[in-house]
């Protein structure tokens, strides 16, 4: 008699994000059967997820997309019950640094408390069920660089103060009901899929808009500001790796390099022969109340317990982005 294997199923929150998307197809090439919650929108917000997605009435398909919201824990209790997945990776959140001063509340109710919900089902419900928690290298705040799994968090806008209390939730709930439970304390990490209000698609997008002669000025805050920046596809390859492993564990993600804002916008602009002076203005409403000067990652744990460390360097991601955005405006040519 020949014994069939049970196909794997994890349940993605966030699933329409960069990050979900990517973690979509990693899972999908690796034969899982993929569920995502998605929030109800009078326009259509899984963009990202079309090339993958298929009719559920098709044979044969395995991502299913599900309505729901972190910051209602009576669906997530529902579904989590309805599909009993092996694995659940917790993307969702409302992930804007400067937009969580305008809604500190809402930051705090679904970035924070999103994850308590998860894990309050997963021990009511007493699933054997691994927990992924989408942390942040905003949580360091002010502790100075380079920051690992052992750096103190001084958290310095209310989307860190959310993600900090979720990152120690999930070690709470791993010590008190033996969920394994995980953070990934992902720095900086960008793709063509980056929303285009986030910093580096910003700038991208900005170039070829004024290549084509749609935009003439880019408006920016601080650009003393550095960061760790990585590509994304290669950091849910990460996310995935941490639920494999036999005990559960925190891991920082980065690429241990740090760069400036300044650096990614001369870059960027160099590389499509724009004169960055030109274009680039400063506007105060892109300030944050409360600064984080510097975020560099320590990875050596995640390559040593891992085996993971990022291959795409500084340049090879600007490049790609800006060949996908000069691409989306119609430009013929590649940097």
């Amino acid at each position: 008699m020949v014994k069939t294997i049970k196909r794997k199923k994890a349940l993605i929150t966030g699933i329409t994000g960069q990050d979900g998307s990517y973690l979509a197809e990693l899972l999908l090439r690796k034969d899982y059967e993929v569920h995502g919650i998605i929030r109800r929108s009078s326009t259509f917000n899984t963009s990202r997820l079309d090339h993958i997605y298929r009719d559920p009435h098709e044979r044969g398909t395995r991502l299913f997309l599900h309505y729901g919201d972190i910051a209602d824990g009576s669906t997530i209790y529902k579904l989590l019950e309805t599909i009993q997945p092996h694995e659940i990776y917790n993307l969702a959140a409302q992930s804007h640094v400067r937009v969580s001063f305008d809604l500190p509340e809402y930051t705090l109710n679904v970035t924070g408390m999103g994850v308590l919900r998860i894990l309050n089902a997963i021990r009511d419900l007493k699933l054997n069920t691994k927990l992924y928690q989408a942390s942040s290298s905003e949580m360091y705040g002010a502790s100075p660089p380079p920051q690992n799994e052992s750096t103190l968090f001084l958290p310095r806008s209310p989307y860190a103060i959310a993600k900090v209390m979720a990152c120690e939730a999930i070690r709470n709930y791993r010590e008190a009901y033996g969920i394994f439970a995980v953070n990934g304390i992902l720095f900086n990490h960008e793709s063509p899929r980056r929303g285009e209000t986030f910093l580096t698609r910003k700038v991208t997008m900005a170039i070829a808009n004024i290549l084509v002669g749609n935009q003439d000025k880019l408006y920016l805050g601080n650009l003393e500001a550095k960061r760790d920046w990585g590509y994304a596809p290669e950091y849910v390859k990460a996310m995935w790796t941490m639920l494999q492993q036999k005990k559960a564990d925190d891991f920082v993600i980065a690429t241990g390099e740090m760069h400036s804002v300044k650096e990614f916008v001369e870059l960027a602009f160099s590389l499509s022969g724009l004169n960055w002076k030109r274009h680039v203005r400063f506007d105060e409403r892109y300030l944050r109340p409360t600064e984080v000067n510097a975020l560099q990652g320590d990875f050596s744990k995640a390559k040593r317990k891992l085996g993971w460390k990022p291959n795409v360097t500084f340049k090879e991601l600007v490049k790609i982005m800006l060949n996908s955005d000069f691409k989306k405006v119609g430009i013929n040519k590649k940097v």
